[in-house]
């Protein structure tokens, strides 16, 4: 865990630094705004910021996102300003904690964020031969491609994989090739110069450099450009890169992991994507079963996300009752482990009384399991078998509905909706302008990408 303190030092907060070193994390400290920027720019990684109140939050954080930073903040200053706390929140601070600093809460903090990273639950036997193959090469610095359809958790496995290496005390880095343009996304792997392109007011270390010595994930690699893959190629190969503006080469130590949603060898043939980058990536390949062949882990996830999103709300924890569990364990979960979470997250919402039953479960999609994938002994209850209302309705209607339906669910944020979906961001965005010109009404106004 590492913890960048911004704020003086003195008194209390000095002494939440303290507290949270004596919890293991590696703590560093930064006086200014303008100082912390410059050091998350120049390489410097953090998995949590602790902010002093008094400093502007608001303006951190709008850097942080208008950069492509992705790290939480969380607020502190003395307890009784609660004013300052909830200007704090509203700005987008995760959560605030009030100085002086009580150490269970800090304990608390750390753990939450480490736990958002760490959970990991594969208790089906069809995860067992990927555990094992996991535990082999693991130690090792074999680049990995991690394929399975969207939400199947490839990012997770990647997560796990780190901490099975070598690595694992350092830095572990993923940029989501989906979710950055394509003009961007070169700058946000290698790097820029100052004044290298309109918008680069100070010179930005790259997810590469920032990976040094550790682990760099590049998610769904199949969305990159075939320009930026040639150069992607250039880097894996040679072990050095080259800042957008810049004129020395880098050297970089990294392992590298990359994932997909697609067949990329398909992708190959079709030439979107090069052959040789393709052989590059594929040294070792781990393919995700999709949920409804994980039939073992749905209700501990479930339990998971209940609890996770019960804590997250303010809300008493409640088990999951056995109808809710047979009915979770049919459902054909096209969307996956994020669908799963998405359900449990609104059940929890909407849950009464000391179990989360059947009314509070709601979901989209088919409920049947195909005939092709295990279902267990327990019998499918009545409601989880009734078929959608399709007939009569064209292909390209249902096609809307359902895209529609499902931004609506992700609140709009374009590059979950495409993941749940399993088509490419630029798919969703052709259909999505395709039905703002016929005049239907597209949830979330502009395009909103994952964090």
């Amino acid at each position: 865990m590492r913890l960048l303190i911004v704020g003086q030092l003195e008194g209390p907060l000095g002494t939440a630094g303290r507290m949270a070193t004596q919890r293991g994390a590696k703590v560093a400290h930064i006086g200014t705004i303008d100082g912390a920027l410059n050091a998350l720019r120049n390489g410097q990684g953090a998995d949590l910021v602790m902010i002093e109140v008094s400093l502007d939050i608001a303006l951190f954080i709008k850097s942080l996102k208008s950069e492509r930073i992705s790290i939480p903040v969380v607020a502190c200053g003395i307890g009784t300003n609660a004013e300052a706390a909830v200007k704090a929140i509203r700005a987008g601070a995760k959560e605030f904690i009030p100085l002086p600093p009580d150490a269970e809460l800090i304990a608390a903090v750390l753990q939450a964020v480490a736990e958002e990273d760490a959970t990991f639950i594969a208790d089906d036997p069809s995860m067992k031969p990927l555990l094992r193959m996991v535990d082999k090469v693991g130690p090792s610095d074999a680049s990995i491609l991690i394929t399975g359809e969207s939400g199947t958790g490839k990012e997770v496995m990647a997560r796990y994989i780190h901490r099975k290496s070598r690595r694992a005390t350092s830095n572990f880095v993923s940029v989501n090739c989906a979710a950055i343009p394509d003009n961007l996304l070169e700058s946000e792997l290698f790097g820029h110069e100052k004044g290298a392109f309109t918008g680069a007011v100070a010179r930005r270390i790259g997810k590469f450099e920032e990976a040094n010595g550790g682990t760099l994930l590049l998610d769904e690699i199949s969305e990159m450009d075939s320009r930026l893959q040639a150069k992607l190629l250039r880097a894996i190969q040679e072990r050095e890169i080259d800042r957008v503006g810049g004129t020395q080469p880098i050297k970089v130590d990294i392992r590298l992991i990359a994932t997909s949603n697609r067949n990329l060898e398909e992708e190959v043939r079709a030439k979107r994507f090069r052959e040789d980058l393709y052989f590059r990536l594929n040294v070792v390949n781990l393919n995700l079963p999709p949920l409804r062949a994980r039939i073992a882990d749905i209700v501990p996830l479930a339990e998971h996300f209940a609890r996770k999103y019960a804590k997250a709300n303010g809300l008493p924890n409640r088990p999951i009752s056995e109808d809710v569990a047979a009915l979770l364990q049919t459902h054909h979960w096209r969307g996956n482990v994020r669908e799963l979470e998405n359900a449990m997250h609104r059940a929890v919402l909407l849950a009464q009384g000391d179990r989360i039953g059947p009314s509070a479960l709601t979901f989209s999609g088919p409920s049947l399991v195909p005939d092709d994938v295990r279902v267990p002994s327990s019998s499918i209850p009545e409601s989880a078998a009734q078929a959608g209302g399709f007939v009569g309705r064209t292909v390209a209607d249902v096609e809307r509905d359902l895209i529609i339906d499902t931004l609506s669910h992700c609140l709009g944020n374009r590059t979950h909706a495409a993941n749940i979906l399993g088509i490419s961001i630029r798919t969703l965005r052709n259909k999505l302008k395709q039905y703002s010109d016929e005049g239907i009404p597209v949830p979330g106004g502009e395009e909103r990408a994952a964090s």
